[in-house]
């Protein structure tokens, strides 16, 4: 089973839209009589289970797929009425690359099994390069063997090699930039505050019209339109998103703002340290979690109390909003830590979304002790004075000042299952 092409999308893992991406490479297919394809569809369905929280990209390479390793047409019928609802609501877009005239006979079959819905999620790719508009290409991982079918298919068609790609050097960073620099840039364009305004901005929007918003952070949103959202600020221009009338908005633009970090929130010195969370015993994560945030620097800490404690707030309205700690961790643990090199292996969602669980749910006894001690200072005095999580909550909304920590010990959350 290891053989199958089941990949992550390379640094975080995801597409234009913030959405995450699995590819599967029929190249890496075994042949048909040494594989179980009960297992393999056990696998694959294994495999979605990590994504289906959130809203998902399939990439789909097809050539490698021969008679010695095509599945039946009644295993991919039973398979595809095996990926009920669940799967099929999150997958956002299925990118099928290199198609032949197998597919072609194979869509005329399954027609009447597919509805017109899903079947507006398949987009047809001939070469590799078309995906650059969906995705990281750059960070994409495609197998060599998939790369040089595109090659001979270009020279096929072009007479000639394609010329090599050129990557435009670096430019320096607008005054007004908000995205793609550090929180050290953002202070200190931004008189010193502490909290980018980017942030502060998307939280202070969603506290006021979005937390009972079902499946909020888990839709995703108008790609151009964010792409538009991004521009006006980085111009340094107004940006109202009662404008745009999609909650979704402000709410992309967060994940993107993390995302575009040039260094992950949680920092790249953390990561191996949160991958041991699983090693911990239950009773004592909390302490674990606690004791790898004083290693922040005081600005990621503030910002990342900032953001945490708003979460906090998401997931006390889960029974409106559907997210509680587990969904949010799942669409925010890899926006907020990611490695220095690489990408964060399907085996690593388990321990970072862990991370991000405890960080949410038990909010109050996570950041309680390095703010109880004057730490921040006046940064996290700044960031209660306007409102911030930090404070506690908004002004004038009848709660109490920030989360109280629970009265009981921490529980042992549900860890996921091990792979086939």
């Amino acid at each position: 089973m290891s053989r199958l092409a089941l990949e992550e999308l390379a640094d975080i893992g995801e597409d234009r839209l913030g959405r995450r991406v699995v590819t599967f490479s029929c190249c890496r297919m075994p042949p048909s009589h040494e594989l179980n394809h009960r297992r393999l569809l056990e696998y694959l369905k294994y495999t979605l289970d990590q994504y289906v929280e959130s809203d998902y990209t399939v990439v789909y390479f097809h050539y490698g797929l021969s008679s010695r390793n095509k599945p039946s047409l009644g295993w991919l019928q039973s398979a595809y009425k095996e990926f009920d609802r669940k799967y099929k609501k999150s997958l956002k877009a299925l990118y099928v690359v290199h198609p032949t005239n197998f597919l072609k006979v194979l869509r005329t079959l399954f027609k009447p099994l597919i509805s017109h819905k899903f079947g507006k999620k398949v987009t047809y790719f001939n070469y590799l390069s078309e995906l650059r508009e969906h995705l990281k290409y750059d960070q994409l991982i495609v197998p060599p063997e998939v790369l040089r079918y595109d090659e001979e298919l270009r020279q096929l068609h072009r007479g000639r090699p394609p010329p090599p790609a050129r990557t435009p050097p670096p430019r320096p960073p607008l005054p007004t930039q908000q995205f793609g620099v550090s929180l050290q840039y953002l202070k200190d364009k931004n008189q010193g505050e502490l909290i980018p305004p980017v942030l502060r901005a998307t939280v202070t929007h969603l506290r006021q019209k979005g937390l009972r918003t079902e499946g909020l952070f888990r839709r995703s949103a108008s790609v151009q339109t964010v792409r538009e959202v991004q521009r006006l600020y980085n111009q340094g221009k107004p940006v109202d998103f009662d404008d745009y009338g999609d909650i979704h908005i402000p709410a992309a633009i967060l994940k993107t703002f993390l995302r575009e970090l040039p260094q992950p929130l949680l920092t790249f010195e953390a990561y191996e340290q949160i991958l041991g969370i699983t090693s911990v015993e239950s009773s004592l994560r909390v302490t674990r979690c606690r004791q790898i945030l004083q290693s922040l620097p005081e600005h990621n800490y503030a910002v990342l109390s900032y953001l945490i404690g708003f979460l906090h707030e998401v997931s006390q309205e889960s029974i409106f909003n559907k997210m509680n700690s587990s969904r949010l961790a799942c669409v925010f643990g890899l926006n907020l830590i990611w490695p220095s090199q690489g990408a964060s292996s399907l085996s690593a969602l388990v321990p970072l979304n862990l991370f991000t669980e405890l960080l949410i749910e038990y909010y109050g006894q996570v950041f309680s002790a390095r703010e109880a001690r004057g730490v921040l200072g006046a940064g996290s005095a700044e960031a209660g004075e306007r409102g911030g999580p930090l404070a506690g909550g908004c002004a004038g909304d009848g709660r109490t000042a920030g989360p109280t920590a629970p009265a009981v010990p921490p529980r042992p959350l549900t860890e996921a299952r091990r792979p086939l």
